[in-house]
């Protein structure tokens, strides 16, 4: 079944616009997922509204939304108030201006959507503003009302379509000197760098997420068949990490092993063959 679209409207570059819909680009929809149940009955458990003072259930229309200025101390904000200053979808991406790829600091970057075509009275319109945007080399920024909160939203082509991925605001990102400023500046000899370049280089590949595993996923959906089919289950030795004494050992044996396993690997790839075997004289008849 395919998805619904998250958002209907239009995308805007000056006079030129065209109908689009917005899909979310990824999915949490697969992965394990539990519910809270009785153990002593098995049955699901719902949870209710309880007063912290009064210990009194509360009736779902009596609840409201508070923001805590003090402790224990808050101003409620009813739904009608919010609406007041909700932003009203205009239904448009417009296009604010273009940006380099390079200058988004990867910081900003919050969630991926597919913009498509909606039918296709706007195809040709689509199609020449993922070129200007391809054909240009940057990345279009504007903005976009999603459950009304507004959004910036960075475009860019992908194949036969456009990506949009919304921005945090700065206020959503963590200065970093909070947590850098007090890392301690350690001398880093030459042997020490290019045995840790050596590794590197060694395990150099390309990004591949088709070889990503969620090896905590798998174990979940075998221990879940294991117990559906009432089996034991068997608890894993946890290996104890061995503690590093020396750094420049450490490197070197990172060295060592890795020469190891990379000529274990071409073994893999390439076995060595069989020697021939001698041929037989013919005797002379």
């Amino acid at each position: 079944m395919a998805p619904r679209a998250n958002w209907k409207g239009y995308l805007r570059l000056s006079l030129v616009s065209c109908p689009v819909m917005l899909f979310p680009a990824t999915s949490s929809a697969e992965k394990t997922r539990f519910h809270q149940i009785n153990s002593k009955t098995g049955h699901r458990i719902k949870m209710q509204r309880i007063d912290a003072e009064t210990g009194e259930p509360v009736e779902y229309e009596d609840v409201v939304k508070g923001f805590e200025i003090a402790d224990d101390q808050y101003v409620d904000v009813t739904k009608e108030e919010l609406e007041a200053v909700a932003l009203e979808g205009t239904h448009t991406i417009e296009i604010d201006k273009f940006v380099p790829r390079t200058e988004i600091d990867e910081l900003y970057l919050n969630n991926p959507y597919f913009l498509v075509p909606d039918g296709e009275a706007g195809a040709q319109a689509y199609a020449v503003i993922r070129e200007a945007i391809r054909k240009e080399g940057m990345v279009a920024l504007g903005r976009v009302v999603l459950t009304t909160r507004e959004h910036v939203i960075a475009i860019a082509p992908r194949g036969k379509g456009l990506v949009g991925i919304t921005l945090r605001y700065p206020y959503e990102v963590r200065d970093e000197k909070e947590f850098f400023d007090e890392i301690p500046d350690e001398e880093v000899t030459k042997d020490m760098l290019d045995l840790a370049k050596h590794i590197v280089k060694t395990k150099a590949g390309h990004f591949d997420p088709e070889k990503f595993e969620d090896h905590y996923e798998n174990a979940l959906k075998e221990l879940l068949k294991r117990k559906a089919e009432g089996k034991p289950i068997e608890t894993p030795r946890r290996e104890t990490s061995a503690k590093v004494i020396n750094l420049m050992d450490a490197l070197r044996r990172s060295v060592k092993g890795d020469r190891e396993s990379g000529k274990a690997e071409r073994k893999k790839a390439h076995p060595a063959k069989a020697p021939a075997k001698p041929k037989r004289m013919r005797k002379a008849g």
